[in-house]
């Protein structure tokens, strides 16, 4: 998968260095396979989940450090495209108005 924009993910753990290492772990992963669909990531992911935001379309949430953060994808699986949507801590996720953001 190409994950557009990479340096917004060093951005991410620049600002929060404790999810650093899983970010990394992360990318490493997301680079390396070619899902075709949301079953096939959930093979390497078991914690994400697909939710529908406001505009109506699925983005995918990924946990990061032991739940601690959340970090938000859409993802194209035709295109085989990840485009970093948000970094969110769990307090900030929890009150879902990123929904309405996206």
């Amino acid at each position: 998968m190409r994950i557009i924009k990479e340096s917004t993910l060093r951005a991410f753990a620049a600002r929060h260095p404790e999810a650093g290492t899983g970010l990394e772990v992360w990318r490493r992963i997301m680079r390396k396979e070619q899902f075709q669909h949301f079953a096939d990531l959930r093979r390497c992911f078991r914690s994400a989940d697909q939710v529908r935001v406001a505009s109506g379309n699925p983005v995918v949430v990924f946990n990061v450090h032991g739940n601690e953060y959340r970090l938000i994808c859409a993802i194209h699986y035709n295109t085989c495209k990840v485009f970093l949507l948000r970094f969110l801590t769990h307090a900030e996720y929890s009150k879902n108005r990123w929904k309405d953001l996206l």
